[in-house]
């Protein structure tokens, strides 16, 4: 009787997001901000709350914070209230603010010994590096939503992108704003990013009485 010849099989390979939280990243809550922000301040990690805040407050993706200079951000000995980038993504500008509180912040990193001749915001410790990479700051992330309790797996650095720019949504229903604040080019695109269903457009709307 002739042998069958069966098919090779190879072992099944373990999924890459099996037990992973996938999907679009939930931004911070503002209790969270301000206990995250808490804890690098009694640590006393000026490098880290500078980045904190900066990433709160402009709302920008991962690939543009780390590269930030201190000119973006500092004029002559001044902390500006308003600076503007151009995003590696479209290349296009987008300006944000800068609150009193990420003022003080970067005013303090900026002033501190580790900072002396450093053109970029936020140096690299590696020589062969001139910023933090995208990556470390994903683990700084990681870092600072472990140390209050909350799973990492559901964050990543576009939470803090998300952060400011959901909390302006919920409070003013504002797409538009949202959408200058991002620097969508589309406001399909900004719905998208904060997953704005159907039950949120009707809730604004039953708001405005013509």
């Amino acid at each position: 009787m002739p042998r069958i010849q069966l098919p090779a099989t190879t072992p099944k390979r373990r999924a890459w997001n099996k037990g992973r939280i996938i999907g679009q990243k939930r931004p911070l809550l503002p209790k969270q901000v301000w206990a995250i922000r808490a804890r690098l301040e009694l640590a006393g990690n000026l490098r880290d709350l500078a980045l904190f805040n900066v990433a709160i407050d402009s709302k920008m993706r991962g690939c543009d914070l780390v590269r930030l200079k201190v000119i973006d951000l500092v004029s002559g000995e001044r902390v500006r209230e308003r600076a503007t980038i151009v995003q590696s993504k479209t290349g296009q500008p987008v300006q944000f603010e800068l609150t009193e509180n990420t003022r003080d912040s970067v005013t303090a990193w900026v002033n501190a010994p580790e900072m002396i001749r450093c053109a970029f915001m936020f140096p690299s410790r590696f020589h062969n590096r001139p910023h933090i990479s995208t990556r470390q700051y994903g683990r700084l992330l990681r870092d600072w939503v472990t140390a209050i309790g909350l799973e990492p797996s559901g964050y990543g650095t576009h939470s803090l992108r998300r952060t400011k720019a959901s909390e302006i949504y919920r409070k003013t229903g504002n797409l538009r704003a949202v959408q200058l604040l991002l620097g969508h080019t589309k406001v399909d695109s900004t719905v998208r990013y904060l997953g704005v269903e159907l039950e949120d457009a009707l809730s604004i709307a039953e708001k405005i009485d013509l």
